[in-house]
């Protein structure tokens, strides 16, 4: 697991009950070997954006937003993109037999749902 730069990440983390900390901690460990391992994105900068912990291309600009955070109704979790990247659209074209859906801004998950690894890396 990266190390947490920033310590209101690590706080906003620690805050999660256990089981749904696990799961989130793993997509975020996802985002940052998913951003280490494709070229030209560079260094990612772990923030928060209204108080969920977002990823950000700021060295390179060459991406969007990525934010992780807990369902507010519900167990699950997701994670958000900005609404015209096209992320969304494009992840429901290849693979809407495998996602849920937020409308043009989220790929949804179950607390005891599988994390589908190969599909987000895509």
């Amino acid at each position: 697991m990266k190390r947490f730069a920033d310590p209101q990440v690590a706080a906003v983390f620690a805050a999660y009950p256990a089981p749904l900390r696990k799961r989130l901690l793993a997509l975020r460990d996802l985002v940052f070997d998913v951003a280490a391992k494709t070229e030209g994105v560079g260094p990612l900068t772990e923030t928060l954006k209204w108080g969920q912990p977002s990823y950000l291309t700021e060295a390179t600009r060459s991406g969007t937003m990525v934010r992780i955070d807990r369902l507010k109704k519900g167990d699950g979790y997701a994670i958000y993109f900005h609404c015209q990247s096209g992320l969304v659209p494009k992840f429901r074209e290849l693979y809407a037999d495998i996602f849920r859906f937020e409308g043009k801004r989220a790929l949804l998950f179950g607390p005891a749902e599988r994390l589908p690894v190969r599909a987000l890396r895509h």
